[in-house]
């Protein structure tokens, strides 16, 4: 999946719609993890990121040390890699974030690393914005509540 999103995916819109350089990328829980370590390893792809409840930190989750531990074997520098809050350390990000978080999550305090991608951000010197969203949980319900801020945050960075 990594290759297609950032090698493949953008060759299509070039080629099909002449997007090359006006994207941005979002996603959630997973694929919010995806979108926030593509759009900081790949910043020259893209012009904003978002994401819904992502994996923030998953060399410290136990949903991370399982995927990272099969797909990436014993490798810890392979896994920061793919780890938002470890490359935030690394990287100086100059692309705009938001994130959207649920208080109620039923992964935030095990699985998410929302705390520490929010240090993380505050140390780094791009522009960033974490919200955590009272009563709402990890569902598309919590999606649908909040992705028209998301698409008018990422219309405002694509102009």
């Amino acid at each position: 999946m990594y290759d297609y999103i950032v090698y493949e995916l953008p060759e299509l819109l070039t080629g099909q719609l002449g997007m090359q350089g006006n994207a941005a990328i979002m996603g959630h829980s997973m694929g919010g993890h995806g979108a926030l370590t593509i759009g900081l390893r790949h910043p020259d792809l893209y012009r904003s990121i978002s994401a819904f409840s992502p994996i923030c930190h998953p060399v410290e989750s136990p949903w991370g040390q399982k995927a990272f531990s099969g797909y990436l074997g014993d490798d810890t520098e392979a896994w920061a890699e793919h780890d938002a809050t470890l490359l935030l350390e690394r990287v100086e990000s100059h692309l705009p974030i938001l994130v959207d978080q649920g208080s109620e999550d039923q992964f935030l305090k095990e699985q998410l690393g929302t705390t520490q991608l929010q240090a993380a951000l505050k140390r780094n010197k791009g522009y960033s914005q974490v919200n955590m969203r009272e009563t709402y949980d990890h569902s598309y319900f919590f999606i649908a509540s909040f992705i028209e801020e998301h698409l008018r945050f990422h219309a405002e960075h694509l102009k």
